[in-house]
C-alpha cells in the first residue's frame, strides 16, 4: 500500500510532466499497464519506451490530477485529465481513469479506462 506522501509524490511528478521518469521512479520492474482491454505492456522499460515514443510525439501534455484520488489498500484510482499539443499543432484532450495496484510503494498494474473516441486528435 502507498503512503500519502508517495502518492502525492507520484501525482505532483505526472502533473509536472515527468512522464517517463515517473514510470521508472514509481512502478516494479515487472509492472503491467493496459488500455481498456487490450493486451498488457509487460516491463517497466517496455513502459518507459513506449511512454517516450508518445512524447515525442508532442510539444506539451498538461496532466491534471482530479480531486479526490480513492485509495483502498493496494489499490488506487486516479482521475486524470491530459491535454496534448501535438508537433504540428494538433489537440487532444484524454479523460480516463487510472486503475492501479500497488505493491508496497510502487506501482505493479495499471489500467486505463477512457473512451477510445477521445483518441482522435483535432
Amino acid at each position: 500500500m502507498p503512503t500519502t506522501e508517495r502518492l502525492e509524490s507520484f501525482i505532483a511528478a505526472v502533473e509536472g510532466g515527468a512522464h517517463a521518469k515517473a514510470i521508472e521512479d514509481y512502478y516494479t520492474e515487472d509492472a503491467t499497464m493496459r488500455e481498456n482491454q487490450a493486451e498488457p505492456r509487460r516491463g517497466r522499460s517496455t513502459l518507459v519506451a513506449q511512454e517516450t515514443t508518445v512524447l515525442e510525439r508532442t510539444e506539451s501534455v498538461v496532466s491534471t490530477c482530479v480531486r479526490p484520488v480513492l485509495v483502498n489498500g493496494d489499490h488506487v484510482a486516479i482521475h486524470w485529465i491530459f491535454e496534448f499539443t501535438f508537433k504540428g499543432g494538433g489537440r487532444m484532450r484524454m479523460e480516463e481513469i487510472a486503475w492501479q495496484r500497488w505493491e508496497g510503494e510502487r506501482i505493479a498494474e495499471e489500467q486505463f479506462f477512457y473512451d477510445p473516441a477521445q483518441r482522435k486528435p483535432g
